[in-house]
């Protein structure tokens, strides 16, 4: 059984927007007895790089799938992450495992995310340079430091942009039956972007089990938190 040191937890990972796999790349040594940490690459970065990023997080889910699926072949459960663009990711993820007899979603861990159905009034797509750079750190509280060098910024802002696109387009299903999985929706204590009654709004996402977690610090309290992080979703795969 999936969740003990001799048969690790399987934690599939989604990253914020910009992000790649390797920001998980840290995790995946930290316990491997007993989170098994698989992160998912999105085209646009990394060895990716040369790939066109996906701007519709349904046309990414109906691209990554196949990957997900061999990525966890032979694995009967798993549980899945993301983190603000990468939670949206994850439940759209968790609901096409579901549908398509993948293995078991035993949890649905969003992180720094209000609800799936949550609209934002303002928006970053299609804003001039500065101003898109401006209104993103706005909202994700953190600026990768590569942005202000000019010629990484030439390079990095391409993904950047077709990420926020995406997660500002993104609308979920109307009349899609609720994840039959658990969620737990989790967020730094002290995030002055995404509140903890925005997390509630996960509630109406499952059938099953919801609950909110906190963590110390802020919106990306998640790169101080591996440990804590890790134990939670060691306790969440025995569901």
């Amino acid at each position: 059984m999936r969740g003990t040191k001799a048969d690790p937890a399987t934690l599939l990972c989604f990253p914020y927007a910009g992000a790649g796999a390797g920001f998980f790349r840290p995790w995946r040594g930290h316990d491997p007895e007993a989170v098994e940490v698989v992160p998912v690459q999105l085209p646009g970065r990394e060895q990716r790089f040369t790939e066109p990023p996906y701007r519709d997080v349904h046309e990414a889910v109906d691209g990554l799938a196949g990957e997900v699926l061999d990525k966890l072949a032979g694995r009967s459960r798993v549980v899945v992450f993301g983190h603000s663009l990468g939670a949206i990711l994850a439940y759209e993820m968790a609901h096409r495992l579901q549908d398509v007899g993948g293995p078991a979603v035993a949890h649905l861990v969003v992180s720094g995310s209000p609800g799936p159905g949550e609209v934002r009034e303002k928006r970053a797509t299609g804003l001039p340079d500065e101003e898109f750079l401006a209104r993103v750190l706005e909202f994700a509280g953190y600026s990768h430091p590569a942005l202000e060098d000019p010629t990484m910024r030439e390079l990095l802002l391409p993904c950047l942009r077709a990420d926020v696109e995406m997660h500002e387009n993104y609308r979920p299903p109307a009349s899609r039956p609720p994840l039959r999985a658990p969620i737990t929706a989790v967020r730094g204590a002290d995030d002055g972007l995404v509140s903890r009654a925005e997390l509630q709004g996960w509630a109406t996402a499952t059938g099953a089990e919801f609950h909110v977690a906190e963590m110390p610090g802020g919106h990306m309290y998640l790169v101080d938190s591996v440990a804590e992080i890790l134990a939670l979703v060691g306790r969440l795969s025995h569901g």
